[in-house]
Parts: C-alpha cells; structure tokens; sequence
C-alpha cells in the first residue's frame, strides 16, 4: 500500500486505534522528548503521537509533529503497507529465491512477481505536493528572503515555523531526526538516501552528521577532493516507507528510491529541487535544498543525546547551507528521539533484519535467524541461529558477518544452535552460559568501530567479540560426551495440556 503522504500515513493509524492525539500545547524544547519516552518504553512500544499544537519558544507551530509512528511491530508493518512485517519478508525472500520456470504454471507465477517489480523503479514528474509553498533565497549570503523579499520561515528560533525539537538536556541545539538526506557520487551519478541527523546552528545553516563509514560522507570526500560545491538536498515525511528506505542497510549504489517502490508497490515519484539538480519524492512534506562547500572549514556538530544512551560529544562535521525550502501546505512534521532503550527505532531496526534476513541466507545458507536485541541499540549485539553441520562453523558465521555491511560496528556476536530463539533473550543468555567455556568459545578480533561508539580507545577504531554458545562437536577442543537438553516426554506433555483445558 503506497500513502499520499504522512497525514495519510497518521489518518490510517487513528483508524486502526494506533495514534494518540494531544491537542494541548507541548514544547518541542524537552517535553515532546519525555512525553515520547514514556510512550516508546510503555509494553509493545505503546501508541504513536500527533501533537497538535508543538510549541517554538512559546509560540504555536503550525504544523503538527508526529513521532513514535514506527515505534512497534504492528505500526512497523502499516509504514510497510503490510499485515506484518513477516509477510513482507517472505515476499521479499520468495522474489530473491526464483528460478528459471520449469511449467506453465511456474512461468506464471515468476511473471508475476516480475509485474509487481515494475512498480519499483522511480519515475519523474514536472510538479508535486512537496512545492505547494516554495521559499526560495536569492543570495545564501544576502540573507533568508523568498522571491518575494517577504522572510523567509527559518529553521532556528525564534522565529521558526519548523517545530525542530531539542530533544535532551545537554543537546548543542535543535535537531532534525528523520530527515533524508540525498546526494550523489559525482563521478557515477548514482543517487544515495542516507539519515544523517541535521543540528540548526543558525537561520541558514546546519550541520551534516554524514559519519566516516556512510555512502554521504564517501560522495562528500569527492567533492573535497575536486573543490566543487556538493549539491545536496533533505526531505522530510511524505509516506514513511521513505525513512525506512533511508535506514535499511542496502548495498552500495542500489537505489534506495528502488526499495520504496518495491516495497510500496508504486513507483516512487520525483520532482527536481528548485536549486539544484536533485530529486526528492513529490509527496514529501518538507524539502530542505542547498550545499556543502568543501573550501569552508568543518564545524562542530553536538552534543547530542544518541541511541548509544549516551550523549555524542561534539566532532567536527561539513556545514549544510540553506537555498530553498519548501513543503505541502498540510504538512505533517515527522520526528523521532533516540536515547536509552527501548526506543522506536528498535522496530526500525528490527524489520531491516527482518526484510535482508534473505541476503544473509544467500550467502551463509546455515543461518537460521538473527536479532539485534534492543539493549544493543542496533548493532552492539547481535544473536545468530545456525544450522551447525562441521567444526568452527560459528567463527565462520562471526567473520563473515563482520565483513558485511553495517555489520561491520558489531561489537558482540553470539551464536547459538537451530533450536534457540533468537529473539528471546533470556533462552540466548541460558544458552550462552550453560554451553561455553570462557577460553576456548570466545574470539577477540579488530576492526571498524561506530563513530558514536564512546566506548572505544580511538574514534571508529575498536575490538570484537564472539562467542560460540552452539553444541560443541568433535574437532572444536570438546573431548567429553555433549549431554541432552532436558525435555518433557511428548506424550506427557499432551496429556497434562488437556489437564490443565479441562
């Protein structure tokens, strides 16, 4: 299911009983921040939010802010237009599965799938609801005024119509935190979406948290490079499947606009910025146009109150300059706030395993499941159930993990047999105590490390760990007959269910 835009999106949570709205003013400074927490910690990621009436030093925005709109499995699965977000999975599974067809009926249905893929790439158009109300600036440095010379609306207090909250105490500003940030490689052309979080330092500039490791930060070190101003453009809501498509640990040039069509089942449609080259999707309810200048010394960006559950101190990041704003004139602004777990973007984070699980499987086919509990905020830990056949089968499991992508940040890996839930903790952690010894499971090795990681000795450097907590077979170092896990006769079982019915 596609969504027009985000009040689409939050007109189908208020009728499916997912939305809370608060019609009384709330300050975007701190208290839409604990109200959120509140509500993202209560059982099964409690209800999104529509504030109403957001306030910006006192005075009322008038676009309402919308948060904790993906913040459980059953919201998780509408932004996806889906009954769950297994579903979407199996399909997306399925898809990467396919074969050449050997009957009729298996052509049919491989066609199919192929019609539905057609949905996928993006297509552009000449105008979209993004650009219902266009300020443009004439000069970046004469100052913030449109076409008109009337002033521009800011994104910086206190004349900000933008409800950009500052979402922790210690927060070095205002911060955008689902913003899509698109740029391009300047020698390939290819388009990437990135969530790069967006600090307001003054009327006309931000800061651009594109982090060593990110597709932005690679496309920006080009133009640094060459000298050239970077073009780059950020847009804001629109339908959410956007800011997952933005999230999801995609290859390297795949098309993040492919993703959402796919996963929409429309093409996704784009509409040049009005400043520069750029395509945003024409649904989008905000749209933040201007550039980086790579002859301008970096900035510091922070502190901000992170996922880590830990603030980020202040580092030096690019400058993002201002040329053009424009949005839907019922734009919703949509927003999220990391912090101490749980949070919302667990679920986000969660469905991407979900959703790439197949990828995973494709190229270790033993693979059973893999969850990154929340008490990791993403990718600090990371269970993995494996169908074990040979020896040392889980170190090649760890290894090949860490070579993968964003798996690249897991600090802790632990592997477990087929029959273990991953996604229960608690059997994970019975698993792990009762089935290692310390010495002989665990392997120590070095590489990447997340920037946000404050833990580590060096930025973005840092150690791993991973521990084998599956059966121990001969050839691993285990000389002592492996004993049975404790089980109730089947049988027994049966009756003592029909005791306990009756």
């Amino acid at each position: 299911m596609a969504f027009d835009s985000f009040r689409d999106f939050i007109g189908q949570l208020d009728r499916a009983g997912e939305l809370k709205r608060i019609s009384q003013p709330v300050a975007t400074e701190l208290e839409i921040t604990e109200i959120a927490d509140r509500e993202m910690k209560s059982p099964n990621g409690g209800k999104a939010l529509l504030f109403e009436k957001p306030t910006v030093n006192g005075e009322v925005s008038p676009f309402p802010v919308a948060i904790n709109t993906m913040g459980s499995w059953k919201r998780m699965a509408m932004s996806l237009g889906a009954d769950s977000v297994n579903e979407v999975a199996a399909e997306l599974g399925s898809l990467m599965k396919a074969k050449p067809p050997t009957s009729f009926r298996e052509a049919i249905k491989l066609l199919g799938q192929a019609l539905d893929l057609r949905h996928a790439k993006p297509k552009t158009v000449k105008d979209g609801p993004c650009k219902e109300v266009i300020h443009l600036v004439r000069n970046a440095e004469l100052g913030m005024r449109n076409e008109s010379g009337d002033s521009l609306p800011t994104l910086r207090t206190p004349h900000s119509a933008l409800p950009i909250q500052k979402c922790w105490p210690l927060d070095g500003g205002r911060f955008i935190t689902l913003p899509c940030v698109v740029t391009k490689d300047p020698d390939t052309g290819e388009r990437n979406v990135g969530m790069y979080r967006i600090q307001i330092y003054d009327d006309r500039t931000t800061g651009m948290h594109w982090q060593l490791q990110k597709v932005g930060a690679r496309h920006g070190r080009r133009y640094y490079e060459t000298g050239a101003r970077m073009p780059v453009s950020i847009f804001i809501g629109g339908d959410p499947v956007f800011t997952f498509a933005a999230t999801a640990p995609l290859p390297d040039g795949l098309d993040e606009f492919l993703l959402a069509g796919y996963l929409r089942k429309k093409s996704v449609e784009l509409v040049k910025c009005e400043t520069n080259d750029l395509e945003v999707p024409a649904n989008a309810d905000f749209v933040i146009e201007g550039y980086v200048d790579p002859k301008e010394p970096l900035r510091d960006e922070g502190p901000f109150g992170d996922h880590t559950g830990y603030y980020t101190l202040p580092e030096p990041y690019p400058v993002f300059h201002i040329t053009a704003i424009t949005h839907r004139k019922d734009a919703v602004y949509p927003a999220t706030i990391v912090g101490m777990p749980p949070m919302e973007d667990f679920y986000i984070g969660s469905a991407s395993v979900k959703l790439f699980l197949p990828v995973f499987k494709m190229n270790f086919p033993e693979i059973v499941d893999i969850a990154l509990p929340a008490e990791g905020v993403f990718h600090n830990l990371v269970f993995v159930s494996i169908k074990k056949t040979y020896p040392m089968q889980a170190y090649k499991i760890m290894h090949g993990l860490w070579g993968m992508g964003q798996m690249m940040f897991t600090k802790y890996i632990v592997v477990v047999d087929d029959d273990v839930d991953v996604h229960n903790t608690s059997e994970v952690l019975f698993r792990l105590c009762a089935n290692t010894d310390p010495q002989r499971d665990s392997i120590f090795t070095k590489g990447p490390s997340d920037v946000l990681d404050h833990a580590t000795s060096e930025m973005a450097i840092g150690s791993k760990l991973g521990i084998d907590a599956t059966k121990k077979l001969p050839g691993e170092g285990f000389k002592r007959a492996w004993p049975p896990l404790i089980k109730m006769d089947e049988a027994v079982k049966a009756k003592v269910e029909k005791l306990f019915k009756s």
